[in-house]
């Protein structure tokens, strides 16, 4: 019998369903509404915040979100930020003064993130910048919709190759490629 050594390579294969979930076209327009709910989800986000001098001139909305949230209620109870090492971050940005620029950060980062989406832009890039957003609001303590977001936004992540499809990816990605193969664009 054969032994296996670390060194050695083996390939394990994805089961047929993933493989043609994720990497099938046929599968493009399930990866389309996902796209859409997301996208829309972040751009009247965004989109609501431009309205408010609060996030756009002040931050002001954002300061008092990241007091609310790395306060320890005194009463019996969990506070917001359950990882100290996330709470010292959020307060070290609290006491820069950070949030009078990375409130315009997440509007901007917001408004991106969906037209991207909507549009089928860098569609993998735009999942992992809008659920990297989700992940964070949910550590600073707000559930709200975060979670379906997070959980759609890794989904089209693993679904990269197909889920632009419907969308300007299905161009724009075989002219310019990636990082492992240049596109049309870059070939010799």
């Amino acid at each position: 019998m054969k032994t296996q050594t670390w060194s050695q390579s083996i390939t394990v294969p994805d089961p047929p369903i993933v493989v043609n979930l994720f990497g099938n076209t046929r599968w493009a327009w399930l990866w389309l509404a996902a796209r859409l709910y997301v996208g829309y989800t972040w751009l009247t986000s965004g989109w609501g915040k431009l309205s408010n001098p609060g996030w756009v001139k002040t931050g002001e909305v954002l300061q008092g979100f990241w007091l609310r949230a790395v306060a320890i209620p005194e009463a019996p109870g969990r506070p917001l930020i359950s990882f100290d090492w996330y709470r010292a971050f959020i307060q070290a940005l609290l006491d820069s003064e950070s949030y009078t620029w990375f409130a315009k950060a997440i509007v901007a980062g917001e408004i991106f993130v969906g037209i991207a989406l909507i549009l089928g832009l860098f569609t993998g890039i735009a999942a992992f910048f809008g659920g990297f957003m989700n992940w964070n609001f949910m550590m600073a303590g707000s559930a709200s919709v975060n979670p379906m977001l997070f959980t759609l936004s890794v989904l089209v992540i693993l679904a990269w190759k197909t889920a632009g499809w419907l969308g300007l990816d299905r161009w724009l990605l075989p002219l310019l490629g990636t990082p492992w193969k240049p596109g049309k664009l870059f070939e010799k």
